[in-house]
């Protein structure tokens, strides 16, 4: 069963109590002959504001001219005088503000010309401003509530546009976090399952001829697999937002880069210049990830087992730089998901990151981050 609407309603409670007093108002003035007009403009009007809400400014005119053309001529004298504020606040309120005014203004005028040219008075000089005076309340009121709707519909626009910007927000800082939790698992574990792995074909090649090797290539294999298991531990807890215990071994750092180029399994040559005690804390992670991934390139790509590692801070800035000079895979420029992630570690940062075939062969991978890391813009 449709249910009815609250304009709706008023609207019934309003023809009714106006046909109700039309009614009553011919009971009892049994001295009055009713004329065709005490029954035909009544019914008008009241069809008028029934359908208020889908023609306003049509209802409106229709029921004011009938409400002119019924208190001069008709003979009741019923309560229709009522229904000309309702239509007017309609009006006014679904914005027909100059509508509203106009019709006020003129319904006013031909109503005090017929009660001047009428035989019979129906409105006195001061019942006459009173009119006046909630013609205009009426239209005012229909202004204010379309105004106060519109604020209101504003705000709740403005605070949609506002929870739509948090959750775009949030995915976005969301898409980040995923994209820094998928480099750091790119970095820790490619880096040593490729360490793992030239360290087991060491052992196997090894194994018969020179133990001694072997045992080393083992021992250097368990090491790296406690780290990245460690490490893997403690992005996963991350992950699952688990307050877990700060790891016992000692992490990457430009102070520890001996220990981080020996771990590679090569044969790396360090050059160290600059202060480098205290860089910055994110500036020093990014320098150890991008030495450890470019390592770990040298090892899978270069087809040598050497490579240089130079590190220099000055100018405001650190310098690094990871040479080779195998005959391996040659990358292009935006190839591979670790030369990627390198120059995503730089650039958020405020830094760039260089990598290509060297003039002199092999391949080259330069990096400078300033150490007052800038957002870039």
């Amino acid at each position: 069963m449709r249910r009815i609407s609250r304009s709706n309603a008023l609207s019934i409670a309003v023809v009714g109590a106006m046909l109700a007093g039309t009614l009553v108002t011919g009971l009892f003035r049994s001295d009055v002959r009713i004329n065709a007009l005490d029954v035909v403009l009544p019914l008008i009007a009241s069809a008028g504001v029934l359908l208020r809400r889908r023609y306003p400014v049509a209802t409106l005119i229709l029921v004011s001219a009938a409400v002119v053309i019924y208190y001069p001529y008709a003979r009741l004298d019923g309560p229709m005088i009522v229904l000309p504020f309702v239509m007017l606040y309609t009006a006014a309120d679904q914005g027909h503000l100059i509508a509203a005014i106009a019709t006020g203004a003129s319904t006013l005028l031909v109503m005090g010309l017929g009660e001047t040219t009428s035989d019979v008075r129906h409105v006195e000089d001061g019942v006459f401003v009173m009119i006046a005076g909630w013609v205009v309340a009426a239209v005012a009121a229909g202004g204010v509530t379309r105004n106060r709707r519109a604020y209101m519909q504003e705000a709740e626009q403005r605070l949609r546009e506002l929870e739509h910007s948090r959750e775009e927000e949030a995915r976005r800082r969301a898409g980040e976090e995923r994209l820094r939790i998928a480099r750091e698992l790119h970095d820790v574990l490619g880096h040593n399952i490729s360490m793992i792995n030239v360290q087991a074909s060491a052992a196997l090649r090894g194994i018969r001829k020179r133990p001694e090797d072997a045992e080393a290539a083992l021992r250097t294999i368990k090491d790296t697999s406690k780290e990245t298991l460690r490490e893997l531990r403690t992005t996963l807890g991350v992950l699952r937002q688990v307050d877990e215990a700060a790891p016992t071994a000692p992490a990457d750092s430009l102070a520890r880069v001996d220990a981080l180029v020996a771990a590679s399994g090569l044969d790396v040559r360090t050059e160290l210049s600059g202060p480098l005690d205290e860089v910055p804390t994110e500036v020093d992670l990014a320098a150890t990830r991008i030495i450890r991934e470019a390592l770990t390139n040298v090892t899978r790509h270069s087809g040598t087992g050497a490579a240089t590692v130079s590190v220099a801070s000055a100018s405001g800035e650190i310098e690094i730089r990871v040479d080779d000079d195998g005959p391996g895979a040659v990358y292009t420029e935006g190839s591979g998901f670790g030369l990627q992630g390198m120059r995503e570690r730089a650039a958020a940062l405020g830094g760039t990151l260089e990598a290509g075939p060297r003039p002199e062969g092999g391949f080259r991978v330069l990096a400078r981050l300033p150490l007052e890391p800038v957002k870039p813009s």
